[in-house]
């Protein structure tokens, strides 16, 4: 497939690619930096490709038993990998969370991001959470809690597909993916060697709008009972998600930047994940703030923050495109502490499946560099 051949290159050498340094150390050099801001661009139209030529198969599909107290839950994900001599590192690619989360968003990244020509060959996995994609979707009080702890479970299952990491992973999420792997990291749950958050977010699509005091938490409790229940809950659902032209919609208005890139395919795709048994019960969750990982701004910065002190490389990719409430909150992270790296690419809230040669430039070079200071200390410890 033509897209995943090669990067785009920039039209002008980012900064980061001018730093002169000997180490390559992502906190203290100025390549590293938390002030460091990278407005990624572009001369090529990526948006004239079509859906088919963005997509491209796994290397392999597969399930994953996860159990949680009485459910034995099919877990889906997919293997992207090339076939090359040596040792491989794993990157784990979580979809962002929302109504029709799939990892088809991370399917043209992974393709990209396999195929580089490099010292390193990475393995990239692809996960759908508990209740999305094309998991299973057993009715159950989903909550960020227990989408944390099943993130937790499938990176230290040692019958899961990156068992034997040791801790030699990296985390690429979208939305509140990235924050609540972030949140499992803060208390010790996981330890990647570094994380990348597309498009980070902490709120749901109602609380970001219109709050969280307790009038309004009180409404969303109703919606989200209406929503879960047998009869009514199935035409609510039909009228507020599964239908094909409120997913054009919402596509075209906040999802993707150019609603030129929206196609048939993307549309017929997700409107099929919205028919699958049990498929309103996450969204009942996420749109009224149960899969909220913080409840403020600032204890988001502050998880971000946390990542400083633990020594483990945060890249933030923001978008230009985004909505505006969820813009203000990418862009609380650009000064924050334990932010290695800023950079704004094209998109709005599912970059990686908009413009994914662009967000995987960006991944590759942090990966790069993540392995190239790991080389720097160790040289320095044996030499």
């Amino acid at each position: 497939m033509a897209l995943s051949a090669a990067f785009y290159t920039s039209s002008q050498p980012s900064r980061a690619l001018l730093c002169r340094t000997r180490r390559p150390n992502f906190s203290q050099t100025a390549c590293f930096q938390k002030t460091l801001t990278i407005r990624a661009s572009t001369t090529l139209d990526y948006s004239k490709l079509t859906v088919g030529e963005k997509s491209s198969a796994p290397s392999k599909s597969n399930s994953w038993q996860w159990k949680f107290k009485e459910n034995s839950i099919n877990i889906y994900y997919e293997e992207h990998e090339k076939e090359k001599e040596g040792p491989s590192k794993n990157v784990l690619m979580i979809p962002t969370i929302s109504d029709v989360s799939t990892v088809e968003e991370w399917r043209s990244v992974a393709s990209n991001l396999v195929q580089q020509d490099g010292n390193v060959n990475w393995r990239a996995t692809i996960v759908d959470w508990p209740g999305l994609g094309y998991s299973d979707r057993p009715k159950m009080d989903y909550t960020a809690d227990l989408m944390e702890k099943f993130l937790v479970d499938f990176i230290n299952a040692p019958d899961g597909p990156i068992s034997g990491s040791e801790n030699d992973f990296v985390v690429f999420g979208g939305g509140h993916a990235a924050t609540l792997t972030i949140r499992a990291v803060k208390r010790g749950a996981v330890k990647p060697k570094a994380i990348a958050a597309i498009a980070p977010t902490w709120a749901g699509p109602l609380p970001i709008v219109f709050g969280r005091d307790s009038s309004m938490e009180t409404r969303y409790g109703l919606l989200r009972g209406t929503l879960r229940a047998p009869a009514v809950g199935w035409m609510m659902y039909n009228m507020l998600v599964s239908n094909e032209k409120s997913i054009e919609s919402q596509y075209k208005s906040h999802v993707y930047s150019n609603p030129d890139n929206v196609t048939p395919g993307i549309i017929e795709s997700r409107y099929a994940l919205t028919k699958q048994k049990g498929a309103r019960y996450v969204p009942a969750a996420f749109l009224t703030g149960l899969l909220d990982p913080v409840q403020t701004r600032e204890e988001f910065v502050g998880l971000f923050a946390e990542m400083g002190s633990q020594k483990i490389p945060v890249l933030v990719l923001s978008t230009e495109g985004s909505p505006k409430r969820s813009k203000a909150e990418m862009e609380a992270l650009r000064e924050a502490e334990g932010v290695s790296k800023f950079v704004e690419v094209p998109g709005a809230l599912l970059p990686q499946e908009e413009y994914p040669a662009m967000v995987a430039e960006e991944l590759y070079k942090f990966l790069q560099a993540m392995v190239a200071e790991e080389l720097y200390k160790f040289l320095q410890e044996n030499f």
